[in-house]
């Protein structure tokens, strides 16, 4: 029977010649490892130096606080595709998420750019180059616990960050303010058209009475007449401005609506009684003479005053509600309050000299071991025959050679 070897009794002792082999390159290297990390790291403390100083002005935001997930839905909805507002697809969860998102818009950037002339500053020819280069420089996030978003951008010069910063939140003010974002606004910007519409009908109906008071010198009507233009046209205005509050509600809400529902009673209501004064029947006890008895020569001129006089009304009953819808938007604004104005920094964020000497010298350390290894192997090759032809080998398939 052959010698029996102990188990696992070789391997500790594999080990430890393991670790003296390490040590010893270590020891035999060290000049050279010492050598090419303290020279890398002298050469990037020059570098460091030499680098430009980079600043970072930072502001502090609170978006609206009431009503923020419908104000957000409801703004999200008429962005909708508009890919020219926004630089990328808007995906948010939150609305704070939505006003960074913003942020980033390519409108919103756009101006940053013409304000502080960077194509310039970044020297570059495109304008969607730019933009990339202000995002760099960019930086917009949202503090989950307090909700703060915090805004920052990164210059060479101090006082030109703070005021980028300080810009980005104004822009954001005149995006989000031009967008309808609310019921009320929505409303405000209907009457504030119909109200356009309305004063230049009104305008117009002055002045056909003009002309034609000009032209036939007809200049005044009975009180029966007057009475009569006076009840049609208000019945024919109060028409015209519950169908503007029925266009408004059927644009949010639905058919079952009770304030909907009643708005169409009374418009039928008002209907009814519209056609029973510009009907040709009536009887001699009405208060208010049909206008189809009226003495023809003078049905042309009463027709004119009656249009204005329906358009006067119509323009003060429109009135009326935009003033209200205005009130309730000044009430349902979108406001951003600025916690902390940026200010132009005094401490520098770039470069940051410790932690680029340290990366490069633990680079240049790590690459001088694998040099002193190789260099060991190399040098142990050439004493192994077997191993000197297979490097020498190595070395001939490296090289390029030419065919002749």
């Amino acid at each position: 029977m052959g010698e029996e070897k102990p188990l696992g009794g070789s391997r500790p002792i594999e080990e430890e010649g393991d670790i003296l082999n390490v040590l010893i390159v270590l020891l035999k290297r060290k000049r050279m490892i010492l050598g090419i990390t303290i020279g890398v790291g002298l050469l990037t403390t020059i570098v460091s130096f030499l680098l430009p100083l980079t600043f970072r002005g930072e502001t502090r935001i609170i978006p609206p606080q009431q009503g923020r997930q419908d104000m957000a839905s409801q703004m999200l909805g008429q962005l909708g595709g508009a890919a020219g507002l926004l630089g990328a697809t808007i995906a948010v969860k939150t609305p704070n998420e939505m006003y960074v998102e913003i942020l980033k818009s390519r409108t919103i950037l756009d101006r940053i750019i013409d304000k502080f002339k960077l194509m310039d500053s970044y020297r570059e020819k495109y304008r969607e180059d730019a933009r990339k280069e202000l995002l760099k420089a960019f930086r917009a996030k949202e503090e989950k616990k307090s909700g703060i978003i915090i805004l920052s951008v990164e210059d060479r010069d101090p006082k030109k960050a703070a005021d980028m910063a300080n810009s980005f939140v104004q822009e954001l003010k005149n995006v989000v303010s031009g967008l309808a974002v609310t019921e009320a606004a929505q409303k405000r910007l209907f009457f504030e058209e119909q109200l356009r519409e309305t004063k230049a009908s009104l305008f117009k109906a002055e002045e056909e009475v003009k002309v034609f008071q000009q032209k036939t010198g007809a200049m005044q009507i009975d009180a029966q007449a007057r009475a009569v233009i006076e009840g049609i046209a208000g019945l024919r205005a109060r028409i015209a401005t519950q169908e503007v509050q029925l266009k408004v509600l059927r644009s949010y809400a639905t058919a079952q609506n009770p304030d909907l529902q009643k708005i169409e009673e009374e418009v039928l209501g008002l209907r009814a009684e519209l056609g029973k004064l510009e009907s040709s029947e009536g009887t001699g006890h009405d208060p208010l003479m049909p206008t189809g008895r009226m003495v023809t020569i003078g049905t042309e001129y009463l027709r004119k005053l009656r249009d204005r006089r329906y358009y006067e009304i119509m323009f003060e009953l429109l009135s009326k509600q935009y003033e209200l819808a205005r009130l309730d938007e000044a009430r349902d604004a979108v406001v951003i309050q600025i916690v902390d104005p940026a200010v132009p920094p005094d401490k520098k964020v770039k470069p940051n000299r410790p932690l680029l000497v340290s990366l490069s010298m633990m680079i240049a350390f790590l690459v001088s071991l694998f040099v002193a290894f190789l260099l060991e192997f190399v040098e142990k090759s050439k004493l192994d025959p077997g191993k000197k032809t297979k490097m020498e080998a190595l070395a001939q398939y490296a090289r390029f050679r030419s065919h002749g």
